[in-house]
C-alpha cells in the first residue's frame, strides 16, 4: 500500500485540472500579446482567470498578477518593495521560508538593508507585541515579512492583527500564503496587506505557476524585464494551460472549501488520537493539535530518540508511507532544519512531518500507525 503523506510539499494534480489543461494546450496556441483573433481568445482566458481569484480573495482583477509560483512571488515582493520604496529595515521571523529569508539575507548583504527578528515562542507563534516594539523604533521605510502559516509545523499567524500593527506604524506588510490560499478563507478587503504570495500546487494544481497580490496602493518597479506583460510588472509569455488549472483548481477548492477543511481536520484528529494511544513520549510541534491555530493540513510529530529514530523516515518510505521532516533528506537521512532549530532546540530525535489532503483517507492513517509500531523500537 502506498500512502502519500506529503501534501504541504506538493498535492497530486486532480482528473479534472489535468482535462482542462491538455484541452486549452490542444486548442490555445497563439501568444496573448498578439491582437489578431487567436491571441485576443488567449488573453481572455488570462484575464477570466485574473477574475475568478480576485473575486474569492475579494479584490481586484488589477491586484492579481500571474508568477512561477511561490518562491518567485516571495522574491518579486520582498526585492520590489524594498527597491521600489527604498526600504532601510526588513522585519521577519527566523521560522520563514527560505524564499523569505535568502532575499532578506541578500538585501541585508548587499544593498545595507538591516534585517530584525520578531520573536517567537516555544510553538512557533509571533510575539505581537515585540513586532509592536521593533516597528515603533523605526520612522518609515519598514517592510514586514511574515507568513501566513508555517509549512513545517503549521501554526498559523494572525495575519489581520499582523496588519493592523504595520497600518499603525506606516509599514509595507508582505505574507507569504503558500499553505493557506485555498484552504482557508481570505479575505484581502477586510485586512490591511501590501502583497500575498501563492503557489497552486499546495491546492491540486500544476507545479510552476502561482500569483502574487499587491494591493493598490503598493506602486513597484517590475520584477522581470523584457516585455509588457502581466500589466508590464512581471515579462515574459504567459503559461496560458497552467494559469487555467490554477484557476480550475481554485475553483473546485473554493467550491468545497468548508466541507473539504473538515473533514481534512477530522483525519488530523484522527491520526493525532491514534498517535497518543499508541506511542509514548511522543510531542507535537507548532501546537498541531488545536486546528483554530494551526494548519489542519499539517501534523509535525516528535518521535524519542530511539535506535530505530535515525533511518525512520527512510524506513517509512520503504514500506509506502511518503512524508517528510519538514527540511532537506539525503540517502534516509534528516539534517534538522532552521525552524525546528528554533523552536525546540534541545530535541534530539526525529521529528515527522505528517501532512494531508481531501485525497486522504482513515484507510492510509491505521496503515502508517500499523507500520511505525513495527518501526519503532
Amino acid at each position: 500500500m502506498d500512502v502519500y503523506f506529503d501534501n504541504a510539499a506538493s498535492t497530486i494534480i486532480t482528473k479534472e485540472v489535468l482535462d482542462e489543461m491538455i484541452k486549452c494546450q490542444k486548442d490555445i496556441f497563439a501568444n496573448p500579446s498578439s491582437v489578431h483573433k487567436f491571441g485576443r481568445k488567449a488573453k481572455t482566458i488570462i484575464e477570466n482567470c485574473r477574475s475568478i481569484i480576485s473575486s474569492k480573495l475579494k479584490t481586484s482583477p488589477g491586484n492579481i498578477f500571474f508568477t512561477s509560483g511561490g518562491t518567485e512571488g516571495d522574491n518579486m515582493a520582498i526585492f520590489s518593495i524594498a527597491r521600489s520604496k527604498k526600504i532601510k529595515n526588513i522585519i521577519t521571523s527566523r521560522i520563514e521560508h527560505p524564499a523569505v529569508l535568502q532575499p532578506i539575507e541578500h538585501l541585508m548583504k548587499n544593498e545595507k538593508i538591516f534585517s530584525h527578528f520578531v520573536d517567537t515562542d516555544k510553538n512557533g507563534n509571533i510575539d505581537y507585541q515585540h513586532l509592536s516594539c521593533l516597528l515603533s523604533k523605526f520612522e518609515s521605510n519598514t517592510l514586514v515579512s511574515l507568513m501566513h502559516a508555517n509549512n513545517e509545523i503549521g501554526i498559523i499567524n494572525d495575519i489581520k492583527k499582523i496588519g493592523e500593527i504595520c497600518k499603525k506604524n506606516n509599514a509595507f506588510f508582505h505574507s507569504d500564503a503558500v499553505q493557506t490560499v485555498c484552504h482557508y478563507e481570505i479575505d484581502l478587503s477586510a485586512i490591511y496587506i501590501n502583497s500575498i504570495a501563492a503557489s497552486a500546487h499546495k491546492f491540486h494544481g500544476p507545479k510552476g505557476v502561482g500569483f502574487i497580490y499587491l494591493s493598490e496602493d503598493t506602486m513597484i518597479d517590475p520584477y522581470i524585464f523584457g516585455g509588457g506583460q502581466e500589466r508590464n510588472m512581471r515579462a515574459g509569455t504567459e503559461n496560458i494551460s497552467s494559469i487555467l488549472g490554477m484557476t480550475k483548481a481554485f475553483e473546485i477548492a473554493y467550491k468545497n472549501l468548508e466541507e473539504e477543511s473538515k473533514y481534512i481536520y477530522s483525519l488530523k484528529e484522527y491520526m493525532v488520537e491514534k498517535l497518543k494511544n499508541e506511542f509514548s513520549g511522543i510531542s507535537f510541534n507548532g501546537l498541531s493539535e488545536f486546528s483554530e491555530k494551526s494548519l489542519n493540513t499539517v501534523l509535525s510529530v516528535n518521535f524519542p530518540k530511539s535506535k530505530s529514530s535515525e533511518m525512520l523516515l527512510f524506513n517509512l518510505d520503504i514500506a509506502g508511507v511518503m512524508c517528510s521532516g519538514g527540511s532537506a533528506c539525503s540517502s534516509g537521512t534528516q539534517i534538522k532544519s532552521p525552524v525546528l532549530s528554533e523552536i525546540n532546540p534541545e530535541f534530539d530525535g526525529k521529528t515527522v512531518r505528517f501532512s494531508f489532503s481531501k485525497l486522504n483517507n482513515i484507510k492510509e492513517i491505521d496503515y502508517t500507525i500499523s507500520v511505525l509500531k513495527k518501526l519503532i523500537l
